[in-house]
């Protein structure tokens, strides 16, 4: 027994490392925040990152794809930002608050899941501090995050939509999501892996928050 958990212990360790070092060899090392273009921003809990961007810009319009009648409260759609943020299904719709974290639901999503979620906000530009931090791209840079992002929705509900899910509240949604969700492919690399794809420099691994919004 005692082995048994210093080996946890051990691989648990070197989890965390290889993900710190990761995080920190960057791809993309010569981009530079752009002016003139579109500002997106990327928020952070200390556990989850998400990344907001406008309802409308640079010729991409959500609202074909996230609809008002997708929430609780369609009015809500009236805010002019998405918060979007991808992980495990079960997890997701199991821990609308970190104290609802459980054991067995955590290990579910380390060990593997091929169901996986999109989760959308309804809400204003969010206040820049230090768990939001704005994130400035030129218009070519955002039509290629914006074509992750779309290219991670699911189409498994009817008429090529993805299927919805009720969010935790009047403003949110889920909606079925590409990609299967482990201790390799979190929340965080997903989100690594839209701005690395729109050219941007981070971590090449980002597997914790701090991986990612570290670099802004």
């Amino acid at each position: 027994m005692v082995d048994a958990l210093l080996a946890l212990a051990a691989l648990s360790l070197a989890y965390v490392a290889a993900g710190l070092i990761g995080g920190s060899i960057p791809a993309n090392p010569d981009w530079r925040p752009s002016s003139g273009g579109v500002t997106i921003y990327l928020e952070s809990n200390g556990v989850h990152t998400d990344l907001v961007v406008p309802v409308t810009a640079a010729g991409i319009d959500w609202r074909g794809l996230i609809r008002p009648e997708d929430i609780g409260d369609p009015r809500y759609a009236a805010y002019d930002h998405l918060a979007i943020g991808w992980g495990e299904a079960r997890f997701y719709r199991e821990t609308p608050h970190w104290a609802d974290v459980r054991v067995m639901t955590a290990l579910h999503a380390v060990l593997g899941s091929d169901e996986t979620l999109l989760h959308v906000e309804h809400i204003p530009a969010p206040q820049i501090g230090p768990d939001v931090r704005p994130i400035a791209l030129n218009r070519a840079q955002y039509r290629r995050l914006a074509a992750f992002i779309a290219e991670s929705f699911a189409p498994t509900g009817t008429k090529g939509r993805p299927k919805i899910f009720r969010g935790y509240d009047n403003f949110d949604a889920f909606y079925s999501a590409f990609g299967r969700y482990d201790a390799l492919m979190t929340c965080n690399s997903w989100t690594g892996d839209a701005l690395r794809s729109a050219g941007v420099r981070v971590g090449r691994w980002t597997p914790f928050a701090v991986t990612v919004i570290g670099w802004f």
